[in-house]
């Protein structure tokens, strides 16, 4: 068995830009909003890290949710509604990755770090192919531009199922699934990550999780970024993850750690999708 690491595959929305996972937080409680129903930060960040349709369902069913729903429309929150919150959500979320694009710091240098090493780079994300085709364009003029870039959407399941790693995996030509590293800020991902029999490593201050940006993240004191840590590792590693590490920045450990794993002969395993 190979000993090597062959390929990572990144999350988009807060792990490789858009610190705190800013954009799609913003669309949801707008897109709600404009149905009469008021939901919370907390609320949005709830599901994320799926595919948006699947994310709003869960909102919507949420018991709160569902009961302010039932109680503005007259009815239960059903397929119709999901259908008709989405198509309010893509462009406001097609919209809002333009003032969170911005790639993560040290991201774009651990990236070359790792094509420097033959290491290949792949992605897969919740965001729909609409909201893609704004955002790539955004990233590529920062230097990251994927050999692949699955979207929710394109496959007949998205996260926390395995398709869309497979896909990418399959399309860069890339195995065993031991030699492959999925890099997330989400819980979905993670499990997308452990289904596919990869790697899977999270990210706990650049994310949805912690949800902050740059500047709001550097201005705390080191134990209430402590503490945010310690949170949001706790989170990721219950959904599997093998490895937490503050940011995408850090892959050079992130690799360096998983071949020393796989040199003293582990390997990360399989854990179907819920």
């Amino acid at each position: 068995m190979s000993t090597t690491i062959k390929a990572v595959i990144l999350d988009w929305a807060g792990t490789v830009l858009d610190h705190g996972s800013r954009a799609p937080m913003g669309a949801f409680v707008e897109a709600f909003a404009r149905f009469g129903v008021a939901i919370s930060i907390a609320d949005a960040r709830g599901p994320m890290g799926m595919a948006k349709r699947d994310h709003i369902r869960l909102v919507g069913t949420a018991p709160a949710v569902a009961a302010a729903w039932r109680a503005r429309h007259g009815r239960d929150f059903d397929e119709a509604a999901i259908d008709a919150i989405f198509d309010v959500f893509e462009p406001l979320n097609v919209a809002a990755v333009e003032a969170h694009g911005a790639l993560i710091p040290g991201v774009r240098a651990a990236l070359d770090w790792c094509v420097a090493r033959g290491i290949r780079i792949g992605s897969t994300t919740g965001y729909t192919r609409p909201i893609m085709e704004r955002l790539a364009p955004i990233a590529a003029a920062q230097g990251f531009v994927p050999e692949v870039m699955v979207c929710a959407g394109d496959l007949a399941a998205g996260r926390p199922a395995p398709l869309q790693m497979w896909h990418a995996m399959a399309a860069m030509g890339v195995w065993p699934a031991s030699g492959v590293v999925k890099i997330d800020d989400t819980p979905p991902g993670i499990r997308e990550a452990r289904a596919a029999g990869c790697w899977a490593v999270g990210v706990a201050l650049t994310g949805n999780i912690a949800g902050l940006t740059v500047e709001e993240l550097a201005a705390l004191d080191a134990p209430a970024r402590d503490a945010l840590r310690r949170r949001a590792t706790a989170e990721l590693m219950a959904a599997g993850a093998h490895l937490v590490v503050d940011s995408a920045a850090d892959l050079p450990a992130v690799v360096e750690h998983m071949e020393a794993r796989l040199v003293a002969g582990e390997r990360p395993g399989l854990i179907e999708a819920p």
